[in-house]
Order: C-alpha cells, then structure tokens, then sequence
C-alpha cells in the first residue's frame, strides 16, 4: 500500500465501491481484464468492510477504511471501465454522475504531485 490514509466512507459508499470490486472480479475471472489481480481486488474488498454481494460487514469501524493512493486508482481505472462498460445502457448519466463523485473524493486525499508521481511509475 502506497501513502496510506484513512478515509472516512458511509456504508453506502463501501457498498458501491464492493460492487465495483465485484465487476472487476468477474472481469479478472473471465480473462477479460488480466491487468487486475484477483487476490489484491479481494483483499481490497475485505479492507473495504463489504462481502460477495457488496453488503456491509457490521463489526468493523463504520466510518473509515486504510487506503492507499495504489488502491485509489485500481477503484479509479474500475469505475473507468464500468462506465465505459455501461455506455449504452439507459442510466449512463448516473452512472457518470457517480463516477465523477467518487473520482472527486477519492483523489482529494492525495496531492496532485503524489498522483503525477504515482502515473508516472505506472509508465
């Protein structure tokens, strides 16, 4: 985990970024995807506090989970994906709606220098 921070999450949000760990799982499952890897998307998924499904685990802390700037842009490039994905389907504006939102929320909590220098290790 690269610059951990806490981040305070309503189960709600949890439960939507479970779902989108679950739509990368299957693509990571189906060959489709080969750039993510299943065991890190699972363990993310614990971290997250949600199960198969995207319900809640109740007995962790309700408002905030470690992430880190990594793990922020591997649910970053899933969201991507997913509303690509979903380009056709008739709720695609909430769909970037949500999209925009998360982007927004979870890269508030790194500098723009940390995320230039996190891209530019990707390259």
């Amino acid at each position: 985990m690269k610059l951990p921070r806490a981040i305070e999450l309503e189960p709600d949000a949890r439960m939507a970024l479970g779902q989108i760990i679950g739509i990368m799982s299957d693509q990571a499952m189906a060959g489709a995807a080969a750039r993510w890897d299943l065991e890190r998307l699972m363990e993310l998924e614990v971290r997250l506090g949600v199960v198969a499904g995207g319900a809640v685990i109740d007995e962790l802390d309700p408002s905030t989970v470690t992430l880190g700037i990594d793990d922020a842009a591997l649910l970053l490039d899933g969201m991507a994906f997913t509303e690509i994905a979903s380009a056709d389907l008739p709720w695609i504006d909430m769909v970037r709606w949500t999209s925009d939102f998360v982007t927004t929320e979870l890269r508030s909590h790194w500098t723009d220098a940390e995320w230039l220098e996190l891209s530019a290790g990707h390259h």
